[in-house]
């Protein structure tokens, strides 16, 4: 072996130490989870796990709800039915459901609003309820409580509309929506089917309902990392990582940390944020934690289940459990060293 080659393998060794995240700053980000009833904890870091704890009578085995970690999952097929030519996110929803046409405001509605939770559609939190006879149509009568685009208003009635608009969609295909998310998102994830919590009429709830180990869920952060890919294009990437002028921190079912370091940014306790009304709250401004990466991505499931994405680090953490004190701040100044 010649002494070039001996020191370009030492400079790759070396470069790829100076890469490695470290690994007290790891540990303390898991010993505050796991003092806020934490059960899973899972670092991975150019694609290898690297850190992993199960507190508190956590398993690796053992899959546990992520709630809204779902949307995420469900906001890539609606990126990948677009590169399909599916859909138009642009297009009005009207086109496709029809009910909307003779209502003023309704027919401006967008897919991409519906998606960007700025529809102004009531939120309608009842359509998570099991044994519902039709959640869809149910998600569709709701009533308007701000003009389209101009209000965040969280919850699963605006991705009920998408499940219908994109269920007749598909039917020209003679496919279902699940179908379709398998096929095209789960699959090329390593992921099989899910837990769909369909109503009598068999449509899923797209707002939750998804069972997942910590390895399981950081799969998405994975694709994440790597622009999309297996599951959509690296242009596709651009409208998750930007929000709307109503919220610039959330898109397609994942929350950005885009605000962090501007000055006006605020670090408020989103999920404590996204179960009070709508209307009590500004959007301006927010991020998941002032000083980790600006280019960090996340989702936020109730009850404190967390995946967060760190391009700048090539990182994927992923933290589950349960306690009202948990914060997304302190864990992720831990987690950055801050």
């Amino acid at each position: 072996m010649g002494l070039a080659l001996v020191l370009m393998i030492a400079g790759v060794l070396q470069a790829e130490e100076e890469a490695r995240f470290p690994m007290a700053q790891l540990r303390a980000a898991a010993a505050y989870s796991a003092a806020h009833e934490g059960t899973a904890f899972v670092a991975m870091q150019h694609g290898k796990v690297i850190c992993e704890d199960y507190p508190n009578g956590g398993s690796r085995d053992a899959p546990r709800r992520i709630y809204s970690g779902t949307k995420g999952f469900w906001g890539l097929a609606a990126l990948a039915a677009a590169e399909d030519g599916i859909i138009d996110l642009d297009e009005k929803v009207s086109n496709t459901i029809t009910e909307w046409r003779g209502d003023p405001r309704k027919s401006r509605i967008t897919m991409r609003q519906l998606w960007q939770m700025t529809s102004g559609l009531e939120r309608c939190i009842m359509l998570h309820e099991d044994g519902l006879a039709n959640r869809n149509a149910t998600a569709i009568g709701r009533p308007l409580q701000s003009d389209p685009g101009k209000s965040f208003i969280y919850g699963p009635s605006s991705l009920q509309v998408f499940e219908e608009l994109l269920r007749r969609k598909l039917a020209k295909r003679r496919e279902s929506t699940t179908h379709y998310l398998e096929h095209h998102v789960l699959r090329p994830l390593g992921l099989g089917a899910q837990r769909y919590l369909p109503d009598r009429s068999g449509h899923p709830l797209l707002a939750a309902g998804f069972m997942m180990t910590g390895r399981e869920w950081a799969s998405i952060g994975q694709a994440l990392l790597r622009n999309g890919k297996p599951v959509i294009k690296p242009e596709s990437m651009e409208a998750i990582r930007r929000g709307s002028s109503a919220n610039a921190a959330f898109s397609f079912g994942f929350w950005n940390n885009s605000n962090a370091g501007r000055r006006g940014a605020v670090e408020p306790d989103i999920e404590k944020m996204l179960e009070g009304d709508w209307y009590k709250h500004s959007w301006s401004g927010v991020c998941l934690c002032r000083s980790a990466p600006a280019d960090m991505l996340g989702a936020i499931g109730s009850h404190f289940q967390r995946l967060y994405v760190s391009p700048r680090h090539d990182l994927v953490v992923v933290r589950m459990g349960s306690h009202s004190t948990y914060q997304d701040g302190k864990f992720l100044r831990l987690l950055f060293g801050q």
